[in-house]
């Protein structure tokens, strides 16, 4: 395929890892913030074709991993109502709640759908004028301008019995959150191209030069990862912290000013629970005053549900960057894709699955030796 396969190219593939051999001298740990990353890196050995000082840690950048056991609840409870047609992006389903998912709501009667747009559940909301039509909104800055069109689109056409349960997060205070914390290992960032493409480049060398981290925005193909870490090591090895774009066929520093545009008018920023990790604050969006009345915690009084994490699942470790997903106890034995205890074995962009599906199914010692 055209202007795809280019990016996979193993002789390119090649020259790159000489390079990035040659300039290595010391050890490094680069966080891949995205799970798209994570895949990638996972699914063509990359991280197993770098020299042996470099370590690559992989980040909380799967939007379906990080949404809160609440949050999950919160959409559990909704879509079980009677009179409520409950629509989402096909992997939230299986992610577990604290009793069931979207999938066992549904089998029990519920009317929960799967749906490719936003814009989809706004035209169900049209055409079912007697039910209430609600839609996940999940997922880093990549998702929330299509998002806050649907509902700038409802408000505009009239269409009340349509709204959205929101848990959008943010990228750019998940790092600081990363950096401040006592355990971090991270010595630099791959950032996710996707996010950069909406918001621009901006908001990091700030970040940047506070945390003193080389920054350098990525895509998702193996020659684009391997030419940010290329650029990573490059920073690294001659002491400089800065942010670089590494892919500018998509991103530019301004981003997308319409898309930007958008989010400002329907969200505003709020403090965020994050799936194992906890509240970081000013991490993600809610509805803005103006759209407040398409907020679905606010419509079906669902906003003080709270919820345990796991007490098995070590996920939010794995997003952190602490530990490997095999480095679980539970990760292969009592976790499973078929039989998950948390979203990033569920998630196709999440580590533990991307472990699991790609055969990185080594036992931490204590297991092996039970």
């Amino acid at each position: 395929m055209k202007y795809l396969d280019e990016f996979s190219d193993p002789h390119l593939a090649k020259k790159l890892l000489d390079r990035i051999r040659a300039t290595t001298d010391r050890r490094w740990a680069i966080m891949e913030v995205c799970g798209g990353q994570t895949h990638s890196i996972i699914r063509h050995g990359i991280d197993q074709l770098l020299p042996d000082q470099i370590e690559m840690i992989h980040g909380p950048g799967c939007p379906v991993c990080v949404t809160p056991l609440e949050v999950i609840d919160k959409a559990l409870e909704i879509a079980a109502r009677p009179g409520v047609i409950f629509c989402s992006f096909g992997d939230m389903l299986r992610v577990p709640g604290s009793t069931k998912d979207l999938f066992h709501v549904k089998s029990e009667g519920g009317d929960v759908r799967v749906v490719y747009s936003p814009l989809d559940a706004l035209e169900l909301a049209r055409a079912n004028p007697d039910r209430q039509v609600v839609f996940f909104g999940i997922g880093f800055e990549t998702t929330a301008p299509a998002n806050a069109m649907t509902v700038y689109q409802a408000q505009r056409l009239g269409i009340e019995n349509f709204s959205l349960l929101v848990s959008h997060v943010l990228v750019p205070p998940a790092i600081a959150a990363i950096m401040e914390s006592p355990q971090c290992r991270v010595q630099a960032f791959l950032l996710a191209g996707h996010v950069c493409t909406v918001m621009g480049t901006q908001e990091y060398p700030p970040l940047a030069q506070r945390y003193r981290v080389p920054m350098v925005v990525t895509g998702f193909e193996p020659l684009d990862i391997l030419e940010g870490i290329r650029r990573t090591v490059a920073q690294l090895e001659t002491g400089r912290h800065e942010m670089e774009n590494a892919y500018p066929r998509a991103v530019s520093d301004a981003g997308n000013p319409a898309a930007k545009a958008m989010l400002d008018d329907v969200f505003e920023v709020t403090d965020r629970a994050w799936r194992g990790i906890g509240v970081i604050p000013g991490s993600g969006w809610r509805l803005s005053s103006r759209y407040r009345d398409f907020d679905a915690e606010q419509r079906f009084s669902v906003g003080e549900l709270r919820a345990d994490e796991s007490a098995v699942c070590r996920s939010g470790e794995v997003l952190q960057g602490l530990i490997k997903p095999n480095e679980c106890a539970a990760f292969g034995t009592q976790c499973t894709p078929r039989n998950p205890l948390g979203a990033t074995m569920v998630s196709s962009e999440g580590a533990c699955a991307a472990y699991y599906l790609y055969r990185r199914l080594d036992l931490p010692a204590e297991v092996a030796h039970a």
